[in-house]
């Protein structure tokens, strides 16, 4: 290796051990808070506007990614609020228009007691029909063994007959008085959370059942089959919406409506069922409601539905991200323990595997210095792993484990990402020995967390036009992507010193069935293109990402620590990255040692470690640092 780039490289350590901030053997010795509000963890903005929502009694729109405790912080809403004003709804028969039942409100716990006395009145009122039934039965008896003639027989079985007809009518009047209790709030520790996500129309708002014998006195009264929504149930609580504007136009205004007054009839929400007819007196819907998203959610709402929570309420970002500090790793720490306290079914964890969910939340934050706050793909992580040492019969969770867990609970996109490499160089489409000249392996990403080696050719013929040549590239990709590599002549004119306009320059992204996008790639195809312009062989063994500026500067891309993966599954030795992501690679210690990181910042570093040794090389990084207005 050249003193050169020697140069290049940085000395920075990759795969070091990490500081935790605390001195602990297993999680066991870790306290979880017994109130959610102090188990959420890096979102401590959206804590604070949940409290004082909570004490003001305000609602709350949270907008952010999945995974990022948007539930949770509902739930703790709920936790907050007070139990003292909980109340119970009844549902009464009405006598002057069946169609429209009486609603009464009493404090929780009446309830069941209001219903107990009517139904204690109605079983008294049963006993005397029965009593009249036995004196009438014993009447025509009587009247049978002293007159024995067939009239008086037949006599005597019409009157029964007429008394059980008139005692069966009383009897359904009778019951028609028990009410209905419809919300029963009795021994509710805590407000009510009722979590609406994806609820239809009958469910959120309330709906009357069908009744196909609903005439002719066979029917079931009216005030029975009205059924409470959910803004119902969560009256003095919280409602909780996930994906709030896929809810209807109509139901979002029914929703704004029940928010403004704080109370709604229930009627029928099919218009083909009898439940249509039956229209309650307003029950009350005295809830806080909190709306969740993603950005997508703001300019999808109902306009009036979220000034309502804006002008009523709060609006909140949630982050997915928080800086690694000492402090926050305390924090990730705790959520571990709080996973398997809340899971109940798998063992706690050592210090060592507590080490890796931390090293994971630093790799899939994908910002140098922090931390993700995905914590639901975390905590799938933990789970996984904890069902791993149960299947092994461990008493705790180790570092293996974890990494046990991460080959079986990997997401489908790093599936996909392992075939596509194992299948690529099964039929050596991906190579790493050797030099070859105009082929370069570059590195991109599947979804957000999986990497692949993306192999790039490049070739040059005469142009087919004399009036001027084209960069021609194949390979299913994006418009940012095409861009990216149009940028690449830019470098190319500068330092060649002589019109390439009499060459057609064809890049090949190899079987990019998957799809490209991002310019990430573009110091890969400059190092091809400028391969096969020179011909000088690029080494096999050394994989990049990076984009290029028009001036020749490496700059930063996403994903690098996937991306390193990749290359270290692909048998690659050494891999490039933009000196600006030095610090985004968050590497276990037995992976960083399997691969040599190189940080560059400009394109003229990149060739002195990508291309094959010799006098052609050293001349063109010449001409290519005097060209470049960088090195000037």
């Amino acid at each position: 290796m050249s003193e050169e780039i020697n140069k290049i490289k940085n000395e920075r350590s990759y795969g070091e051990e990490l500081d935790l901030g605390l001195e602990f053997q297993t999680t066991e010795e870790i306290t979880v808070p017994e109130k959610l509000i102090d188990q959420v963890i890096g979102q401590e903005h959206a804590v604070e506007v949940i409290k004082t929502a909570a004490k003001q009694k305000r609602h709350v729109l949270l907008i952010g990614e999945p995974g990022t405790g948007k539930s949770m912080l509902g739930q703790a809403m709920a936790e907050l609020l007070p139990t003292e004003n909980l109340e119970d709804v009844l549902v009464f028969p009405n006598p002057e228009d069946e169609n429209m039942p009486k609603i009464k409100t009493v404090p929780a716990c009446q309830g069941r007691q209001i219903v107990e006395r009517y139904r204690q009145k109605a079983k008294e009122q049963d006993n005397i029909k029965s009593y009249l039934l036995l004196f009438v039965l014993f009447v025509v008896m009587l009247a049978v063994l002293m007159d024995r003639s067939a009239q008086t027989l037949l006599f005597g079985v019409f009157v029964l007959i007429v008394s059980l007809m008139a005692l069966s009518n009383m009897r359904l009047r009778n019951q028609a008085l028990v009410p209905k209790l419809l919300i029963d709030n009795c021994g509710k520790r805590k407000a009510p959370f009722v979590d609406a996500t994806g609820a239809h129309a009958g469910a959120l708002l309330g709906d009357v059942r069908h009744d196909p014998f609903q005439s002719g006195g066979l029917g079931t009264p009216a005030h029975e089959r009205v059924e409470p929504g959910m803004i119902h149930r969560a009256n003095k609580g919280v409602l909780f919406i996930d994906e709030v504007a896929t809810l209807s136009i109509k139901m979002q205004q029914s929703l704004l409506t029940a928010m403004q007054e704080k109370k709604m009839p229930i009627t029928g929400q099919s218009e083909l069922s009898s439940g249509a007819m039956v229209r309650t007196e307003p029950v009350p819907c005295d809830f806080i409601l909190v709306a969740a998203g993603n950005l997508d959610t703001v300019d999808k709402m109902h306009p009036a539905l979220r000034s309502r929570i804006r002008g009523y309420g709060y609006e909140v970002y949630m982050r997915t991200t928080m800086p690694d500090t000492i402090e926050n790793r305390r924090k990730l720490v705790r959520f571990v323990a709080q996973e398997v306290v809340k899971d109940g079914k798998i063992p706690h964890f050592t210090k060592d595997a507590v080490e890796e969910i931390v090293r994971e939340a630093q790799k899939r934050a994908g910002r140098k210095g922090h931390l993700t706050l995905r914590l639901r793909d975390l905590g799938g992580i933990i789970r996984a792993a904890g069902d791993i040492a149960i299947r092994e019969g461990a008493k705790y969770v180790t570092r293996e484990h974890i990494f046990k867990a991460l080959q079986l609970a990997k997401p489908l996109e790093k599936q996909l990402a392992d075939w596509y490499i194992e299948r690529k160089k099964e039929y050596q489409v991906i190579k790493s020995e050797g030099g070859e000249i105009g082929r370069v392996n570059g590195l991109a990403v599947i979804g957000e967390q999986s990497g692949i080696v993306l192999p790039i050719e490049a070739a040059v013929a005469p142009a087919a036009s004399k009036e001027e040549g084209k960069i021609i590239v194949t390979g299913k990709l994006g418009e940012i992507a095409k861009e990216a590599v149009q940028n690449v002549s830019a470098i190319i004119k500068r330092y060649k010193g002589e019109d390439i306009s009499k060459y057609d320059i064809h890049v090949q992204f190899l079987q990019t069935y998957e799809g490209v996008e991002g310019d990430s790639a573009s110091i890969s195809v400059a190092t091809a293109v400028i391969s096969t312009l020179e011909e000088i062989p690029v080494k096999q063994n050394v994989a990049m990402t990076g984009s290029l500026s028009v001036r020749g500067e490496v700059l930063p891309v996403g994903g690098v620590t996937p991306k390193i993966e990749a290359a270290i599954e692909a048998g690659i030795k050494q891999v490039i990255i933009p000196k600006a992501n030095e610090q985004d690679v968050f590497l276990s210690p037995d992976k960083a040692e399997k691969i040599e990181i190189i940080p560059v910042e400009t394109i003229d570093q990149v060739l002195q470690i990508a291309l094959a040794d010799s006098k052609k090389k050293e001349e063109l990084i010449s001409r290519i640092k005097g060209a470049l207005p960088l090195h000037a």
